[in-house]
């Protein structure tokens, strides 16, 4: 192992850059979200420390290079990513009470954590090259053998995160076995200074490691839960009153609550906007099969299942740790007249042969989070294909309805006016109309000749919510092709 040792260590720092980089996103999204601008921040702050890391570790290694200076290094990487542990949740709370501007919080957030490690890592394959290099005629050879096992322990890293360490360890677990990797290829490389301090830091990361499964497996959804999906990092927690009543919700980033439910008693449903769903019954009152796109903590469905006893509901769900976290804490039962799916919204209905009576689109995550793939002309023609002859679907959309901030409603709106003879949008709020809030777009397959008018004073108030007025429509048709949805939702900021 000596002999190569320089070769195991370059291999797996470039496999530990590459799980920091994709864990770092975990890291950031309950404080900063997981929208573009925080991916792009992410993704560029660590691209840039780890080339002045490269730079750096050139010249540091032309002056003088040593194993047991390699050694410390990989080292200093490992108690870096430490302090990400360490110091992470209390950091990022500042910024986030602290900081309002998305791009200034998301940078600081990235700066203060991720600077260093990735600095610290970039000095790994120039300081290795020079070690390895032991004349001018093999240099080449050398340089790229190296850089080609970062390359592929970077590969191995990615995939391995992806498939298997984030959605079977958690955010905090996989940073202490970033660190525990770290101290172990540094005792690799050199076990002759420092060794009992290396060591007992790692004695003390494997026990972290051990601390963190027990607490997981203690979790409780009265205090706070804090779960790793395949597609996200979720929260279960008491949040705020509604109604007088606590409710437990479910969180995916800081400017949202994706689902919820009553704490004392689930007998209805928590969040106002999810109760204009039930208007659907009142567009099409024979709805016999229905879709929900986006379960979350299944608020909805359960709700449909309950009133509507002889009726068929199909929901997609993209994240199926979203659907173990309903069942354990929300009160998703399996039905016979429930199936799920768990793949992309899109994709489903691209497949989809089926008629639905109603289908119900619940898909956005917040404000910053939206799923354009599901707003565009294309996929627009798949859900009026995906209805029935009396079918009707809801959208539940977040933004404004005139000037910059309702640029994503009138866009929408724009597109499923391609399909749809008739479409009606419903405020939840009465708010002013210049400021974003959950709004309901229905679009019926059918022109409707009846009038707004409803016996169930539960009904009567979400129509009385119907926006009268014109609606803009200067607003570009979304396609797969131009779809700038994520520019629009930056101006709900």
């Amino acid at each position: 192992m000596k002999k190569y040792s320089l070769e195991i260590s370059v291999f797996l720092c470039g496999a530990s850059l590459m799980i920091l980089e994709l864990v770092g996103s975990r890291v950031l999204a309950p404080y900063v979200g997981t929208s573009t601008i925080v991916w792009t921040t992410l993704i560029g702050m660590i691209m840039g420390f780890l080339s002045l890391g490269y730079w750096y570790g050139g010249r540091l290694a032309d002056r003088l290079a040593t194993l047991k200076i390699f050694s410390t290094i990989i080292f200093f990487s490992a108690l870096s990513v430490f302090l990400i542990i360490f110091d992470s949740q209390f950091l990022l709370q500042i910024i986030r009470d602290n900081i309002i501007n998305i791009y200034i919080g998301s940078i600081l957030a990235t700066l203060i954590l991720f600077a260093l490690p990735s600095f610290l890592l970039g000095l790994i394959s120039p300081y290795a090259a020079r070690l390895k290099m032991n004349s001018l005629e093999s240099s080449g050879r050398t340089v790229g053998n190296l850089y080609a096992l970062s390359t592929v322990g970077s590969i191995i890293g990615t995939f391995s995160a992806g498939f298997f360490l984030i959605p079977f360890l958690g955010t905090v677990k996989i940073l202490y076995f970033i660190a525990i990797l770290l101290v172990v290829s540094s005792l690799i490389v050199y076990q002759e200074k420092f060794t009992r301090v290396r060591w007992v830091f790692a004695t003390l990361l494997i026990l972290g490691l051990a601390f963190s499964f027990w607490q997981s497996a203690k979790a409780n959804p009265n205090v706070f839960v804090d779960v790793d999906t395949p597609y996200n990092r979720v929260w279960v927690l008491p949040g705020a009153q509604q109604e007088r009543r606590t409710v437990l919700t479910l969180k995916t980033d800081p400017f949202s609550t994706q689902s919820g439910m009553f704490l004392d008693k689930d007998d209805d449903l928590a969040f106002r906007y999810s109760r204009y769903y039930r208007l659907a019954d009142f567009f099409n009152p024979n709805i016999k099969r229905a879709l929900v796109v986006g379960g979350a903590a299944y608020s909805y469905p359960k709700d449909f299942l309950k009133k509507h006893s002889t009726a068929n509901l199909d929901v997609v769900e993209i994240d199926s740790g979203m659907t173990k976290l309903a069942k354990k804490y929300f009160n998703l039962k399996d039905d016979e007249r429930l199936k799920i799916y768990h793949q992309d919204g899109r994709v489903f209905l691209n497949q989809n042969e089926k008629k639905y009576d109603a289908i119900y689109m619940d898909a956005f995550t917040s404000h910053l989070s939206v799923p354009y793939q599901l707003m565009t002309r294309e996929a627009v023609g798949k859900i009026y294909d995906s209805l029935s002859e009396d079918g009707v679907v809801m959208i539940n959309i977040i933004s404004a309805i005139d000037g910059e901030k309702g640029q994503i409603l009138q866009a929408e709106y724009a597109t499923y006016k391609e399909f749809f003879p008739q479409i009606y949008l419903f405020r939840v709020y009465n708010t002013d109309p210049a400021r974003s809030q959950n709004l309901i777009l229905v679009g019926l397959k059918k022109k409707w000749e009846g009038g707004l008018r409803a016996d169930s004073a539960e009904l009567k108030g979400y129509l009385d919510m119907e926006w009268r007025r014109a609606i803009p429509t200067d607003a570009p048709i979304l396609t797969d092709d131009y779809a700038p949805v994520d520019y629009y939702a930056m101006k709900l900021i």
